[in-house]
């Protein structure tokens, strides 16, 4: 782990749900995947790794630039409540056996610092992946893609999770795996720790969060470090 520059107390700490909490990026590259297949365009990793912390609608638009045809709305609309029924097949798959035990003793431990714990998702299917992890009411506060208007790198989730805990935004610290989280965290005035793909981007990238995860546990020193 290591700390861009000194900073303030925290009150509270705002997560994302996919690749933070949990790992669910693999039921969506298989749901995408199917979709992509249908369409006749090609679909890789590599492109689901683009898709990261936006919206249905946004990702589905980046799979169609590889796309010939031209769809009508109620068609964008049709792929896209077809994705999510197959991603919520795939998350029927997800028990609390996929929380993993440092991600749960980790949040438990910030939490008897005082501090209070929210998510800020753009996935609409929070509640239910949170249900299935054992988490359906262990936060302070949810605030999901089902309450907003825009998708990250838009912060609005984010302050809609600080406003939901009565916390100042910049007392507020996000822990994000995507690089349209970190953005939208440093729009919303809050400082940023990147984890997984998001602690490992370009140089200019990392200038975006202000500390680096290599892994959950980690964010217990930052916590404790910030006096």
């Amino acid at each position: 782990m290591s700390e861009k520059k000194a900073g303030k107390k925290y009150q509270a700490v705002i997560f994302d749900l996919d690749g933070v909490i949990c790992h669910t990026d693999h039921y969506h590259y298989l749901a995408w995947k199917a979709i992509a297949d249908e369409l006749g365009v090609y679909f890789d990793e590599k492109i689901n790794s683009r898709l990261r912390g936006v919206s249905r609608s946004e990702s589905l638009e980046i799979i169609l630039e590889l796309y010939e045809g031209v769809l009508s709305a109620d068609q964008k609309k049709d792929l896209m409540e077809k994705k999510n029924s197959i991603y919520r097949r795939y998350l029927k798959e997800l028990t609390e056996q996929d929380l993993e035990a440092q991600v749960k003793s980790t949040m438990d431990a910030v939490r008897s610092r005082g501090l209070k714990l929210a998510v800020g998702s753009s996935s609409k299917n929070t509640a239910l992946i949170l249900e299935r992890l054992g988490l359906k009411d262990y936060f302070d506060a949810v605030a999901d893609g089902n309450e907003i208007l825009h998708s990250k790198p838009d912060p609005e989730v984010f302050l809609l999770a600080s406003a939901k805990i009565h916390i100042a935004p910049e007392q507020c610290l996000v822990v994000e795996d995507a690089r349209a989280g970190l953005l939208a965290a440093a729009a919303a005035g809050m400082d940023g720790a990147a984890i997984g793909e998001a602690a490992h981007c370009s140089p200019s990238d990392q200038q975006i969060a202000k500390y680096s995860l290599e892994k959950f546990s980690d964010l217990l020193a930052i916590v404790d470090s910030i006096k």
